[in-house]
């Protein structure tokens, strides 16, 4: 192939249009064989960069396909849905090298169905990792701590080795006694005694389980450039790492990057489906995810400035298939009744053992315990960081996500169960919906009387209505909607009488605006239209709310079979945890009605409590104990198999219920009593009403 850009290649043509799925965005559609990845993906409003048009230079471009059998999309990914690797990506490969496993998206062309992953150094609209730290203060009790002693020099009259002497330093000057060492820390040892002239510091391993005290690391004479650990909160969509000092518990840097593994499935059933159906599934899952924490903590030290090797230990917390898929077991048990688990106990064990080969290579990683089979570290972190059996009102604590933890308890209970809300609340499967990045709309409000929104974006402070918005956003331009946007914009959409209690949106002459604009047998209210400027139109579809209805309703339903366990109606505290804990009004939420009824004051933001919990148990080795003690005083409650749940779940679909009463929210908001269904008239209230089936 030439070097000049094409959007299409030598491909026979076929009968059907090959269907085309890009990951993590999850935007798909058809396109004619022989399209190139590239002009597939702006035909589909893909955000894939390329900066030298094409021409198989820049690899920007860059994408890797997923083959193999995947169910929830209904398709299978045959060797040859793309194109023969051909001399352009060759060329390129020997000069600056490509990944395993990647294409040039414009010189790869599209010949069958095919599963795409837009990988992030491909994204030119980089996504916003919503996970940040907490920023309250540690309780410092750290597993490894740092030593200086002074060891005695050898004699021929006394012979011993110089570990043992230096283990009877530790005894006698620390009372460290017992301590073991590898034998890639023993081969380091009779220079750093030798270099600092028989003082030396070392690394020393000793958690809350009583196992012999390990020496991790030594340096000659006083080492002063510190130790660091790695807290993980491994989400389905999201991995999110905090680079923590072990002395002080300060957090020196913060990332965090798309969960790769989003390409073989967008949700936890979808991932199982795949090992189900894909002989060796499991382990190209596994593989993908630890290379992803690997290059994290590699580009945290980075970012920090400090020597990678000064990393010593991490914490995980995830939920039980990424955890046995990290582990790499095989996660088809928990994919069916009764869901049980490989191992639910806490983990510590050589971090090399997860391939986390860009840190210290005798670090240690601790995996949080799991509570029951859907229902997870992740959870148990969110436990410890919350506290929920220390409070003596009755506490609800949600955190959102693609499969969200739920946990409801008091001094007297806990419960905690899991509802697998699917991936609209960040963004996908939204006809205009994007991952968190600048340029994408975070808040809305809508005029209740004029009808008009208005609306920020992430990266500026402005509103869209103030005069210098326009200068704000040119470099980024309006780009689409993320996750806390579209669950705002639906809200309000709400609250401004756009959208009924069923989720229907009215046409122009029931809401009385243009932006209320036909599509098909339905409509969509126009946010925002950057046509002119050669932006997107972004719209809430009616496809967009279905979907934001199916994921609140999962949420809404887990919620109250908590409730249901308790015997209780209503709750005194709601805290909201994860990325949109922190980014989504309380009064949004309960319009939506993804949360229960409660006062509004009364609801709050943890922020990322699953982060927090893991920097916890990193930080405190008595926070390890407690939640490996914790978790078996929880009591599970499985949603898949609970009958009342899909009674809970198809109630939740209206906004904000169709049953529960919400007094405390309607004390503070009103709701206008509109109709849009087909008897709807011009949506007054008391229009026919559809039927429920």
């Amino acid at each position: 192939m030439s070097d000049q850009p094409s959007d299409t290649c030598d491909t026979a043509p076929q009968a059907d249009q090959p269907r085309v799925i890009f990951t993590p965005s999850g935007k798909r559609g058809r396109v004619a064989p022989g399209t190139s990845v590239l002009a597939a993906a702006r035909q589909l409003g893909v955000d894939l960069d390329s900066v030298c048009g094409g021409r198989g230079i820049c690899s920007k471009c860059q994408v890797t396909p997923s083959y193999g059998e995947f169910a929830k999309h209904g398709l299978t990914v045959r060797a040859d849905a793309l194109s023969e690797w051909n001399a352009v990506e060759q060329r390129y490969d020997d000069k600056r090298g490509l990944p395993t496993g990647r294409r040039l998206g414009c010189q790869a062309c599209v010949s069958g169905d095919v599963v795409l992953d837009v990988p992030p150094e491909s994204q030119v609209h980089r996504q916003v990792i919503r996970k940040s730290a907490d920023t309250r203060p540690m309780v410092m009790d750290p597993a490894t701590r740092l030593y200086f002693v002074e060891v005695a020099e050898p004699d021929m009259h006394e012979p011993s080795g110089d570990f043992e002497r230096l283990a009877r330093a530790l005894a006698q000057q620390w009372e460290v006694t017992g301590v073991t060492a590898d034998p890639t820390l023993l081969a380091k040892l009779q220079k750093a005694l030798r270099k600092g002239n028989w003082q030396v510091t070392v690394a020393v391993y000793r958690d809350h389980t009583g196992a012999a005290p390990r020496i991790l690391d030594i340096w000659p004479g006083l080492h002063e450039q510190g130790l660091y650990g790695l807290a993980i909160d491994l989400g389905s969509t999201t991995i999110a790492a905090h680079l923590t000092d072990l002395e002080t518990g300060e957090v020196k840097a913060a990332s965090g990057l798309m969960n790769p593994q989003i390409r073989f499935g967008e949700d936890l059933m979808s991932r199982v489906s795949y090992v189900m159906m894909n002989p060796g599934g499991e382990t190209e899952l596994t593989a993908v995810v630890r290379t992803a924490l690997a290059d994290l903590a590699k580009a945290l030290a980075t970012e920090a400035g400090i020597d990678a090797a000064l990393i010593v230990e991490t914490t995980i917390v995830c939920n039980p298939v990424m955890h046995h898929l990290l582990l790499g077991i095989d996660p088809t048990e928990l994919g069916q009744a009764p869901f049980a688990l490989a191992v639910s106990e806490a983990l510590s064990l050589p971090a090399t053992d997860l391939d986390l080969n860009t840190i210290n290579p005798r670090a240690r990683t601790y995996l949080l315990p799991c509570i029951a089979g859907h229902v997870g570290a992740d959870a148990a972190a969110v436990a410890l960081a919350t506290a929920p059996e220390t409070s003596d009102d009755l506490m609800l604590v949600i955190d959102v996500g693609t499969n969200a933890e739920i946990l409801l308890g008091d001094k007297t209970r806990v419960l905690a169960c899991s509802s697998p809300t699917g991936p609209a609340f960040e963004g996908a499967q939204i006809s205009s919906g994007q991952r968190a990045a600048p340029g994408a709309i975070e808040r809305v409000e809508i005029d209740p009387v004029t009808k008009e929104p208005r609306f920020r974006v992430i990266g500026i402070d402005l509103w869209s209505d103030h005069a210098d918005f326009a200068a704000a956003v040119a470099q980024t331009g309006v780009t689409g909607i993320c996750g806390s946007g579209i669950i705002e914009a639906v809200a309000e959409m709400r609250m401004a009488g756009l959208v009924d209690p069923s989720g229907l949106i009215g046409s122009a002459a029931q809401t009385g605006t243009q932006r209320s604009e036909p599509e098909g047998r339905t409509h969509s209210y126009l946010i925002h239209d950057g046509t002119v400027d050669g932006g997107p139109r972004i719209t809430v579809t009616q496809g967009d709310i279905r979907a934001i209805q199916l994921a609140k309703s999962a949420l809404y339903a887990g919620a109250r079979l908590l409730m249901d366990e308790r015997g209780a109606d209503r709750v005194d505290r709601v805290v909201l945890a994860g990325a949109f804990g922190a980014h989504i009004s309380p009064k949004h939420a309960m319009v939506l009605g993804m949360i229960p009824d409660a006062p509004l004051a009364n609801v709050s933001s943890a922020g990322n409590a699953a982060g927090t919990g893991a920097r916890m148990a990193l930080c405190s080795i008595a926070a390890r104990a407690q939640i490996e003690a914790g978790v078996r005083n929880i009591t599970k409650v499985e949603t898949a198999i609970a009958p009342r749940f899909q009674e809970h779940f198809v109630a939740a679909n209206a906004i904000p219920h169709a049953t529960d009463p919400f007094p405390e929210l309607l004390s503070v908001v009103t709701l206008p009593a509109v109709s849009f269904n087909a008897g709807g008239g011009d949506g007054a209230s008391g229009g026919r009403r559809r039927r429920r089936r």
